[in-house]
């Protein structure tokens, strides 16, 4: 059963940086795509990052230059590091993998920026 735990979330102000986590269990990690979304209040979910297997990199252009996303197959994770942070970042970020021809999702981590 793949499970997709995150971390990292929380308070913080604009102009500072958070780094999520996403450990996964019960997948072979380094074959997988991986990927951040993010839902704010009354929006949808939206695309953050992604990396593929070979560590190739997409970042959406709203947070392109401030974010970065990475993994370590040997921990079986990915990162969202999150620099200059603003009011507009805040919402839940969840973890999604693909694997096996499925999406697997965490259960989100809640981002708050403050002005």
């Amino acid at each position: 059963q793949v499970q997709l735990v995150e971390s990292g979330g929380g308070l913080v102000q604009a102009g500072g940086s958070l780094r999520l986590s996403c450990a996964a269990a019960g997948v072979f990690f380094s074959i997988t795509a991986a990927g951040w979304y993010r839902q704010a209040p009354g929006k949808q979910r939206e695309l953050v990052a992604t990396i593929t297997s070979g560590g190739r990199t997409n970042v959406a252009d709203s947070v392109k230059g401030r974010f970065s996303i990475s993994r370590d197959n040997a921990k079986n994770t990915v990162y969202l590091q999150m620099n200059s942070l603003k009011p507009e970042d805040t919402a839940v970020y969840y973890c999604n993998i693909k694997a096996s021809f499925t999406d697997y999702w965490g259960k989100g981590t809640l981002v708050t920026v403050s002005s």
